[in-house]
């Protein structure tokens, strides 16, 4: 298994944990009271505000947000970009679900949904660019 440095550790989040990041990164810098909001808009169960509070003061325990205390209502913020997350979040995944092999993965995608005209063009397009570097 390939050994991940430092660079790229970062605590992995939970599912609900990454329901509150997706939040953060759509919406940027956020009170936990505008977090609950949208949580409750996109879900089908509500959420209740003390529950988002709770687990976004876990989150920032776990160095998986940052907190802006400089006015009377704290922002939240996620403590890594996005793009640094989803990257090492998906190479755990692919290490530990498929080997380590890209392409195991992307047939397990292809085979298991259906893949519309566009999309199979854009994959198309991005192995063509790949093959030009």
């Amino acid at each position: 298994m390939k050994e991940i440095n430092q660079e790229n550790e970062i605590n992995e989040p939970t599912k609900s944990e990454l329901e509150i990041l997706q939040v953060l990164w759509e919406h940027g810098p956020s009170t936990v009271r505008y977090v609950n909001d949208i949580l409750n808009n996109e879900k089908k169960v509500a959420v209740q505000y003390t529950s988002t509070l709770k687990l976004m003061q876990v989150m920032l325990k776990k160095n998986i947000l940052k907190r802006d205390e400089s006015s009377m209502q704290h922002t939240y913020m996620p403590a890594e970009e996005e793009q640094k997350t989803k990257t090492v979040l998906l190479d755990r995944f692919v290490n530990s679900m498929y080997k380590g092999s890209a392409s195991k993965l992307m047939m397990q995608l292809l085979g298991n949904k259906k893949t519309s005209k566009a999309e199979l063009d854009e994959i198309k397009k991005l192995l063509k660019d790949l093959d030009m570097e």
